[in-house]
């Protein structure tokens, strides 16, 4: 079954326009035709049974045929990073974390970032293919990148860690920090690491320092790992 993405569907709807992409994909990609079965998911938990009413490239209509709502998860996960110089890394991450399962990713600058732009539609381009090809039907919250500091004020996940290994000690790894069924925020650094004030920063605000294990990983690596790592507490 092919999945497409309607976000403005009211969840009432018994008829709907897929999106100009969505639609040219669906019939000159896919040559479907009147007729034929789709699904489609509103990003909020909706998933729609529908039937293709209208093929036409530039407005494919179709018409639902059922509703199913899937639940939230009963845990939530936000990876806070700090964008990596080379931005396909990050949209490597945003990719694999969506089709793994998150909840909220937020980018936000240290005083070691070395990247200062990002453009916020390439990046839910990439969450949104990523959620119609792993066929789910939440479709993860993506934040604007603010400065570290307002990033922290904006925290209000009960489980907090940042992802970092100090010289003189050697934390537990994450999953033995994480439990089960909670809400989390993990940090994630630049390629230069959190400055030691911002890792201060962190604590004072309720973080625990976490490690991801022994090897020092790339930003978007360690970001992947952690998701993986709640996720895999929780499975």
């Amino acid at each position: 079954m092919h999945l497409f993405y309607q976000p403005d569907l009211a969840a009432s709807a018994t008829t709907g326009l897929l999106t100009e992409d969505d639609s040219r994909h669906a019939v000159k990609t896919l040559r479907l035709g009147v007729g034929e079965a789709i699904a489609v998911t509103d990003g909020h938990g909706n998933r729609y049974s529908a039937v293709i009413s209208q093929a036409d490239a530039r407005k494919c209509g179709f018409r639902v045929v059922d509703v199913q709502t899937t639940p939230p998860r009963p845990f939530s996960i936000r990876i806070c990073v700090a964008p990596t110089k080379n931005i396909d890394r990050i949209e490597w991450f945003i990719e694999k974390a969506v089709e793994i399962g998150i909840e909220r990713i937020s980018f936000f600058f240290g005083q070691h970032s070395e990247r200062r732009v990002l453009k916020p539609e390439r990046l839910e381009k990439i969450a949104v293919a990523a959620m119609k090809q792993s066929l789910q039907s939440f479709l993860p919250q993506l934040d604007e990148a603010t400065p570290f500091p307002q990033l922290l004020a904006t925290v209000t996940e009960s489980q907090r860690f940042i992802a970092h290994l100090p010289d003189n000690e050697q934390p537990l790894h994450l999953g033995k920090q994480a439990t089960a069924g909670g809400e989390y925020t993990v940090l994630i650094g630049p390629e230069g690491d959190f400055a030691e004030t911002e890792v201060k920063q962190a604590i004072d605000a309720g973080f625990q320092i976490a490690t991801l294990g022994p090897n020092r990983l790339r930003t978007e690596t360690a970001a992947l790992t952690a998701c993986q790592v709640l996720n895999f507490i929780n499975a």
